[in-house]
């Protein structure tokens, strides 16, 4: 099955980074970026065009604009024209520089957009390269719900019916946030980060067999709602089997592949009397936990092992006698 292409406008770029354009005649609505990288094309302006990635957005600096100036005019349009027939998509001046009218020329010529930023250099190629990321990432729609408990991003799920948004509902009561019910949109931001939200159109919704459709935020407030937020732990609900053996220590983690990141997934049984809400909190906190050294598990593992130790000692000492 072949990867859906992503991709984000330019000008979606120039909304989101307050981008000036400097060539308005030049429509950019067509015009889309792929590549989540940046360049700067020092060794471009320096003639030197192996390996270059023409797709990326380009940036010019301080340093890159004070070598263009020091360029013969002749030079200089050479650059201008190589640079601009590559195809990049456009080319963006930070730190308010001004173009020289030789680079204004060249742009209309071919095409190529000249933007413009007031950030520094490095502060907008960061800015802007966050985004991309974020914007172009990989990404799948998971059936399950999306909880911020505690600040850990709790994805829950199950077959249908289980009691998914049930459990979400109560942790909404008990002061946690909602973030998608029914769809979670994933995607990966980086080896270790996923990101999941919710649709436009379900946002903030919640369905409760029984009652309906719920608007979480109209009827507890902003607060318990959140746009987006990182999966840091998977709650698997299932029906109880009493013929299967479940978890009592918590010794070895299992994990659940999503976009080839592993996270950290807990079978919770179901069954009557078992109150999910407050199960959900104390794996989320222990998550936390672990993820900041402690370890209840191994904390009574070694517990025992010392106890075992010094009856050991103990009776070896008696036997000495």
């Amino acid at each position: 099955m072949e990867q859906e292409q992503y991709y984000v406008s330019l000008d979606d770029i120039i909304e989101k980074m307050k981008l000036t354009n400097l060539t308005p005649e030049i429509p950019t609505s067509g015009i889309h970026i792929l590549q989540s990288d940046l360049n700067r094309p020092a060794l471009q302006l320096a003639g030197f065009f192996d390996y270059f990635d023409a797709e990326r957005v380009q940036i010019i600096g301080k340093v890159e604009a004070t070598y263009i100036e020091n360029l013969f005019l002749s030079e200089r349009k050479a650059v201008f024209k190589r640079l601009f027939t590559s195809k990049i998509p456009c080319l963006v001046l930070s730190r308010m520089i001004e173009p020289l009218p030789d680079l204004l020329e060249i742009a209309l010529e071919t095409g190529v957009p000249i933007l413009q930023s007031a950030m520094p250099t490095s502060y907008f190629q960061s800015e802007l390269n966050m985004f991309l990321k974020s914007e172009l990432a990989p990404r799948i729609s998971i059936h399950g719900v999306l909880v911020d408990v505690y600040g850990e991003g709790v994805f829950i799920t199950g077959e249908s019916g289980i009691g998914k948004s049930e459990t979400a509902l109560e942790l909404i009561k008990r002061g946690h946030r909602l973030v998608a019910d029914d769809v979670v949109e994933i995607k990966k931001v980086s080896d270790d980060t996923l990101i999941g939200s919710s649709p436009d159109i379900i946002r903030h919704f919640i369905e409760v067999r029984g009652i309906g459709i719920v608007d979480c935020k109209t009827l507890f407030g902003v607060e318990s709602v959140k746009e987006k937020q990182t999966i840091d732990l998977v709650i698997q609900l299932e029906d109880w089997n009493p013929e299967k053996e479940y978890e009592r220590l918590g010794m070895s983690e299992n994990y659940m592949e999503i976009l080839g990141n592993n996270v950290v997934v807990h079978g919770i049984p179901i069954r009557p009397g078992r109150n999910l809400a407050i199960i959900v909190e104390s794996a989320a906190i222990n998550h936390r936990q672990k993820a900041m050294g402690y370890n209840a598990a191994v904390e009574l593992n070694n517990r025992v092992t010392s106890n075992l130790e010094r009856r050991s000692r103990e009776r070896d000492a008696k036997a000495g006698k």
